[in-house]
């Protein structure tokens, strides 16, 4: 071997040496004190619980911007204003209701209140109609409640579920099995009956009363939230009809000018198999059910660190600022492990790196530090910036991606020095081999690939920001430590994180980063797993 090979490798070694030497003096600045301090800030009740595109969640972004000036790093959002900005902002475009009642001799009655909805109704001007009962609104076989009505134009009023005797049978098949004009979707099969025979809208009174009542309010409360979920772009929405207002036997009373003991006993005389021949009982009533689109402004937070002589390829490491706001009780879900964690973790991760370039160590490849918002609304922060990338994303090498890491889930509730990598082997077995031997070296945490498998039924793979960079086909790892009982609770508080457990985490992704963004080569797309 001669003395020229031997000094080569001696400087090789010698250079190693001092990059991680390098990398460890600047990794000592993450600490778990320091992490604290800034999430008992992001995870403050003043905030709110960060609901997207709220004062709150436009606090935190400020709270980062701030952070990331103080750190040197660039802003980069062109907002159309000519001014360059830590916010690329965005907008959600949310369709709910608006105005809805019921109104009767002029009172009103209150939405998921007196009433719900099912389905989705439009009613966008207030319209009145005749009323008129119809029974339980079913024809089959020789039983028709339609028989001797003409509801052209009407709305109709009909009892739930199907007629049933005292001695437990069903009238329509005298057994007792329900028929399908019984149970959760019945409903859908009597309107569509109702709006054949020409009725307007279709009102069914329910058979639940006091908690049972106000608890299925709730829920269809909570259901009705699919009709109201936010997207990218505006949507046009088409109801077909297919709904009905949901009622009390007391506002049914009222809609039909009668007493509540004789709408019962038309309803017993229906379940003994006879009906009335008097006049069928009729009313008029007012209502209103207004579609409105709501446009909710929200924005991602970008600091920019450009690197030395690979800058135009950039390392992006992201988390989520956002969080689920407030419980319809009014109780704040401040969301200290999701993502407060990753959210703090990245304005560490940001001033450990700019500590390396003001002592002129700076990353030869540029990063971008990218908090993103609408991640729990459907990941719409990350899916904007794949869409409208502020760096070139064929020259995005990475995504390090945090999301939930202060916590310890049950199953590692006796081990808390470990951390579910995920992803990192899909795209690139270099990033894989990078992730590992940073553990090694630096941090010596159990590296739990659990959620890295495809059958795992929990699909956490597909359910973080990364997976919007994955859609590129750009690398990524997702740290995270598992869900615990305070998920998406007001629980999930700044007392509950393991700041002492979290603080390795970081420093592991500040490691991988540092390797990814001062080693020669960029890392290889070289896997293609599911």
């Amino acid at each position: 071997m001669t003395k020229n090979i031997l000094a080569g490798m001696f400087l090789m070694l010698t250079t190693l040496s001092y990059a991680q030497d390098d990398a460890t003096k600047y990794a000592e600045s993450i600490t778990p004190q320091d992490l604290k301090t800034h999430l008992v800030i992001i995870a403050s009740d003043s905030l709110e619980g960060r609901d997207t595109g709220s004062p709150g969640q436009k606090k935190a972004a400020e709270y980062v911007s701030k952070y990331f000036k103080s750190y040197g790093l660039q802003p980069i959002a062109d907002n159309g204003d000519g001014v360059k900005s830590y916010l690329q902002k965005y907008k959600l475009y949310k369709r709910s209701y608006g105005d809805v009642y019921v109104k009767i001799d002029g009172k009103k009655y209150a939405f998921n209140k007196d009433f719900y909805l099912n389905g989705l109704l439009s009613i966008p001007e207030e319209t009145e109609t005749p009323i008129v009962l119809a029974g339980y609104g079913i024809e089959e076989g020789s039983y028709n409640d339609y028989a001797t009505l003409d509801v052209t134009g009407k709305s109709v009023i009909l009892f739930e579920g199907e007629p049933k005797s005292e001695d437990g049978k069903y009238l329509l098949n005298n057994t007792t099995e329900k028929t399908k004009w019984s149970g959760p979707l019945s409903w859908q099969q009597k309107v569509k009956l109702a709006l054949s025979k020409g009725a307007k809208f279709v009102f069914i009174i329910t058979d639940k009363s006091g908690e049972d009542l106000d608890k299925e309010i709730r829920q269809r409360a909570v259901m009705a939230r699919r009709f109201s979920s936010p997207t990218l772009k505006p949507v046009q929405e088409s109801p077909n009809g297919m709904a009905s207002f949901v009622i009390m036997p007391e506002m049914a009373s009222s809609l039909l000018n009668t007493s509540i003991q004789k709408l019962s006993k038309i309803k017993s005389d229906l379940d003994k198999g006879s009906k009335s021949t008097a006049k069928p009982l009729t009313g008029k009533a007012s209502f209103k059910a207004e579609r409105v689109t709501e446009i909710v402004n929200t924005e991602n937070v970008a600091g920019f660190m450009e690197g030395t002589d690979k800058k135009d390829e950039v390392l992006v490491i992201s988390a989520h600022l956002d969080h689920i706001g407030i419980s319809a009780n009014g109780e704040i879900n401040n969301g200290a492990d999701d993502d407060g964690s990753g959210t703090v973790s990245i304005v560490e991760i940001a001033e450990a790196f700019s500590k390396a370039k003001a002592d002129g160590k700076g990353p030869r490849r540029s990063i971008l530090f990218l908090n993103v918002t609408g991640e729990e609304k459907g990941l719409f922060g990350s899916e904007y910036y794949s869409e409208n990338p502020l760096l070139p994303l064929e020259n995005t090498i990475a995504d390090l991606n945090i999301d939930m890491i202060g916590r310890v889930d049950e199953v590692h509730k006796n081990d808390p020095k470990y951390v579910y990598v995920i992803g990192a082997d899909k795209l690139s077995s270099e990033l894989h081999a990078i992730s590992e031997e940073a553990n090694k070296k630096y941090i010596n945490y159990k590296l739990d690939y659990t959620f890295n498998d495809p059958k795992d039924p929990n699909r956490f793979y597909y359910r973080s920001d990364h997976y919007n960079f994955a859609k590129k086909n750009i690398p990524v790892i997702f740290y995270f430590t598992g869900v615990h009982e305070d998920y998406h609770r007001p629980g999930d508080d700044v007392e509950k994180i393991m700041f002492d457990k979290q603080a390795p985490i970081v420093k592991l992704v500040f490691y991988t980063a540092w390797e990814l963004a001062n080693r020669e080569e960029r890392i290889k797309v070289d896997s293609h797993k599911e």
